[in-house]
């Protein structure tokens, strides 16, 4: 009885008390405009922070840029590879170096295209905010202009630009390069599925970005991407299996991921149903949606996931119930992936370094680190545009803000916030690496060292030109750094995560919704 008693004063005792604390929570998020499942604000240092290290990471795309150069702002590049393409009547001038030698490879140039692409679309208010987006758009186009031109004739397209065994043994500057620059080709007879799937898939995604300020433009991309994927699915092949020796450079280990890719990317570019179709039929044969895998240049499928999951996401009830059926394995694949990323997940990977960052390989360790914390950033939009709560984890659940904090952990930790207390991206903080493997940045520009002249690449000093934003391979597992020229290992960056950390930050820059609120996100309409 008195147990009784007491459990019956305290129902009524504490009732009101809970139905205060409730009311308060709601009249909080009523005044501050805030939902349960948004993610934070960035704060005013985070601002500062990331919109320098966007400022930089933007800048060496610029620095990557080959050709007749346009409005050049960096002081210690010129006009190069200006006869890229003339064997074969063809201006393949354009387009950006892939790292720190003078190859212009097709497959991780495409790669940059898409993600820098997603970036616009996504991230658009907030770079046009932060007074990027003419840059980065300038980026885009310029290797967009390549890449349509690349594509010379049905069925055909080149992929590579110079001839890497050759190119290797160089280090001079790209404004005074002697050696031959033979150009590789993609064909019928000679296919490549996953470099033309790419390339579909970058050109359909820059047709968006494109759609309303250049429409011409946006047709021509957009035509070429429909091709392209043709191409890529008739004619299946693994480029690097057609080209052996290009396995050593840029490997691919299957080509399913970029058909999938491109089709996704043709269906928000056209709103054609057979393309999502596509990529819903074919999403178990080719392990569309099957155990979670790291977003990089060589595998789409994470971001395949997050891309349709965009789709189920906002479609509100337009799309076939069959399709819908299957975005929603590919949402649960992505959902799988954010379990792998999250820390304190049940299944959250082992495989980071003790200060917290991704870390899969040694050579280029960073690019798993920025395309993994890339998809977060964009699926925690996602989930706090529609108000979405949680994620669940085998059981656990977590919500946008932390997939948010997430990305924010790898940023910060790329930035300095690690044990060396060095920054990864150069020309950014008080302390990075001077010594990066980057030709033209390592080389004065009043010189022109011959092909086999190695003063500059043995030289243990500085360089003489700082590569803005050139975001380095990265650390080992044990976290340590050699800054060495030498070191291509961890000192060679590259543009393809350039491009995801350029996304990253453009996402670590958004204040949650607000790209997403005053336009509908289904189809062809971003």
């Amino acid at each position: 009885m008195g147990a009784t008693s007491r459990g019956c004063c305290c129902r009524f005792v504490v009732l009101p008390v809970v139905l205060v604390l409730i009311a308060g929570v709601i009249l909080f998020f009523i005044k501050n405009k805030v939902h349960p499942s948004a993610v934070p604000t960035p704060s005013s240092n985070d601002v500062d922070k990331y919109g320098t290290a966007l400022s930089a990471s933007l800048q060496f795309l610029q620095i990557q840029k080959a050709g007749k150069l346009v409005n050049n702002q960096i002081s210690w590049r010129g006009d190069s590879a200006l006869n890229d393409g003339k064997d074969a009547g063809l201006d393949l001038s354009k387009g950006l170096y892939d790292a720190g030698d003078h190859m212009k490879f097709g497959f991780p140039m495409a790669f940059t295209a898409t993600v820098l692409s997603w970036t616009i679309l996504e991230y658009r208010s907030t770079l046009s905010g932060n007074g990027k987006l003419d840059l980065a758009v300038d980026g885009l186009r310029w290797i967009t202009d390549y890449l349509v031109t690349a594509h010379s004739a049905d069925n055909v397209l080149c992929i590579q630009v110079g001839d890497p065994k050759v190119d290797h043994l160089c280090w001079d500057r790209p404004e005074t390069m002697t050696e031959a620059r033979p150009l590789l080709f993609i064909n019928n007879t000679s296919p490549g599925s996953d470099v033309a799937g790419e390339t579909a898939a970058a050109l359909a995604a820059a047709s968006l970005v494109f759609k309303s300020s250049d429409p011409t433009y946006s047709s021509t991309l957009l035509t070429h991407a429909q091709q392209l994927f043709e191409f890529a699915d008739n004619y299946t092949a693994i480029y690097s299996v057609t080209f052996p020796n290009l396995a050593s450079y840029y490997n691919s280990t299957d080509y399913e991921d970029e058909l999938l890719w491109a089709a996704a990317w043709l269906y928000q570019a056209t709103g054609d149903m057979k393309y999502l179709r596509y990529a819903t039929d074919n999403g178990q044969k080719f392990r569309g949606y099957g155990d979670p895998t790291y977003f990089s240049w060589d595998d789409k499928r994470a971001g395949t996931q997050v891309l349709l999951s965009r789709v189920h996401f906002f479609s509100s009830g337009s799309i076939p119930n069959d399709v819908n059926t299957v975005l929603d394995s590919y949402r649960s694949a992505a959902e799988r992936v954010m379990c792998v990323l999250v820390p304190g997940s049940p299944i959250s990977t082992s495989d980071r370094t003790k200060g917290g960052l991704i870390w899969i390989q040694e050579w280029n360790s960073l690019q798993h680190s920025v395309g993994g914390s890339f998809l977060a950033a964009l699926y925690s939009t996602y989930m706090a545009t529609t108000q979405t709560t949680s994620i669940s984890c085998n059981g656990k659940t977590f919500a946008a803000a932390d997939l948010r904090n997430f990305a924010k952990s790898q940023v910060d930790y790329i930035l300095g916030n690690n044990p060396t207390k060095m920054s990864y991206l150069v020309g950014y903080g008080s302390m990075y690496p001077q010594r990066i493997h980057h030709r033209g940045a390592s080389i004065p520009a009043d010189q022109s060292p011959s092909c086999s002249d190695y003063t500059w690449l043995n030289s243990p000093n500085r360089n003489p030109n700082v590569a803005v934003g050139a975001l380095v391979g990265g650390p080992f597992l044990n976290e340590t750094y050699n800054d060495s020229r030498e070191n291509a290992l961890q000192g060679e960056p590259t543009t393809t995560s350039c491009a995801l950390f350029t996304g990253l930050l453009s996402g670590m820059l958004s204040s949650s919704t607000a790209d997403h609120s005053t336009r509908t996100l289904i189809g062809v309409e971003w």
